[in-house]
């Protein structure tokens, strides 16, 4: 079966490539009476959106949600919900000259060897426009997961080439701390640490001149998740968690917690000591840890610290600059990719991410509910 579906309770679909006429999904499993309106959409559209800021691909896409199905009067009454999102600036000519050739760090080839044929414009299927009405769909998990237990995401740049912020409590960034410097200027690399964010835009810009790219980490939070979300053994909840950002465009790594840390400690440096929880416990849990090495799951399930998660992000793939190929018929050439693309993905990854985590919260939470017969959290 084609892999344009993820989730059970709470499923979505997703259609449409970079240069097509735009991209749809369809939500299943949204409880009846969540609040939506298209404008409740468009403030993490308009943070993915291209074209936001100068270190970002200038492609100017409104990314204007239409809401086909699902929604009355101004709330959802629990059937499909259908998102559409036009394309309105491709421009498919850019990419003429380099449809017979491969692009070094695209999947151009892999389509041509699953497919037998591909769409060269831009990434087709594999291209980051896909993961604009992800990003739609995520704002209604957000939604779900804020109702049913206060759940609250935010993500943020972490890294950025050699560039790395200093985050003392993950737990504690707020998205204006991501989205606002101390000055009230935008921050347009959305990392918390406003010293750092300036020498991350430096990182970026630099590559760019060189007609070059970068890459780094995000990391994403979940505060306010209760214990027990997550089933014990395929569908654990790291297990989902990790799907849902490697089925993100550019992903080659994720970690929760301490993650690969972990190899340099022993046990004892490792554990995470139980303690009873004081007033302010996690989402009403009876006992919690002195410190969060886990990341917020023990045994694939959620324990009900914050879900500390980062993914790290490669460098943009499409270069202005000349590098050596191959044509579809195996021949050796060089290819310069021309169009408007990203110096660094980061910035624009981070709703991408944010979305994707809200997403399988908000499906283990429906499954939770499901199996124990309650409104559990």
């Amino acid at each position: 079966m084609p892999g344009d579906s993820f989730g059970h309770s709470f499923r979505i679909t997703t259609a449409g490539e970079s240069h097509g006429p735009g991209n749809v999904v369809i939500i299943d499993g949204c409880p009846p009476g969540v609040p939506l309106a298209e404008a409740d959409l468009a403030e993490d559209l308009a943070r993915r959106r291209p074209g936001q800021s100068r270190i970002v691909t200038p492609r100017n896409e409104p990314d204007a949600p239409e809401i086909l199905s699902g929604v009355f009067e101004g709330k959802t009454t629990g059937t499909s919900i259908a998102i559409l999102i036009r394309n309105v600036d491709q421009r498919g000519r850019d990419y003429a000259d380099i449809r017979d050739k491969y692009r070094p760090g695209h999947a151009d080839y892999t389509y041509d060897a699953k497919y037998g044929r591909r769409d060269y414009r831009g990434g087709g299927r594999a291209s980051a426009r896909e993961t604009s009405v992800r990003v739609a769909a995520g704002v209604v998990a957000k939604r779900i997961i804020a109702s049913a237990f206060g759940g609250r995401v935010v993500g943020y740049v972490r890294q950025v080439g050699d560039v790395v912020a200093e985050v003392p409590d993950p737990a504690a960034v707020t998205q204006q701390q991501v989205e606002t410097l101390p000055d009230g200027a935008p921050n347009i690399v959305r990392c918390p640490d406003p010293a750092r964010a300036a020498e991350m835009v430096a990182s970026i810009e630099e590559a760019r001149e060189a007609r070059d790219s970068i890459g780094g980490v995000a990391e994403i939070v979940a505060v306010g998740v209760p214990a027990g979300l997550g089933e014990p053994v395929f569908d654990k909840l790291k297990a989902d968690l990790a799907k849902a950002l490697f089925s993100l465009p550019a992903v080659l790594g994720v970690e929760y917690g301490v993650g690969f840390g972990c190899a340099r400690l022993r046990g004892s440096e490792n554990n995470d000591l139980f303690r009873p929880a004081d007033a302010d416990g996690a989402a009403g849990a009876r006992v919690v840890t002195g410190t969060n090495r886990h990341g917020g799951m023990l045994g694939g399930i959620s324990s009900g610290m914050p879900i500390v998660l980062r993914a790290a992000v490669k460098p943009t793939s499409s270069l202005p600059r000349e590098q050596a190929t191959v044509t579809t018929a195996g021949e050796p050439t060089t290819i310069r990719t021309r169009g408007r693309h990203d110096p660094c993905l980061l910035p624009r990854f981070v709703p991408m991410a944010e979305a994707m985590v809200a997403i399988v919260l908000a499906d283990h939470w429906l499954r939770w509910r499901a199996s124990s017969g309650s409104g559990a959290g």
